[in-house]
């Protein structure tokens, strides 16, 4: 079984090198997605946190009891 490898020619041992060493490297679908999702919960929480400060001045300056 292992003399199979010896009986590839030298270029054909290199490509399976490059091609198992980038397949390592690459990324996967996972950690895009990851990647995005995170990204997509810290808008929404930037988003959340402005909004609920300023419907808290808006509040503030629409005092009902002024008329």
């Amino acid at each position: 079984l292992g003399k199979q490898d010896y009986k590839k020619t030298r270029p054909m041992l290199r490509a399976t090198r490059l091609k198992a060493e980038a397949k390592k490297t690459a990324l996967g679908v996972k950690e895009v997605a990851l990647v995005l999702a995170a990204i997509l919960v810290f808008l929404l929480a930037f988003y959340a946190f402005f909004y609920l400060n300023v419907s808290n001045e808006v509040d503030l300056d629409l005092d009902p009891d002024e008329n």
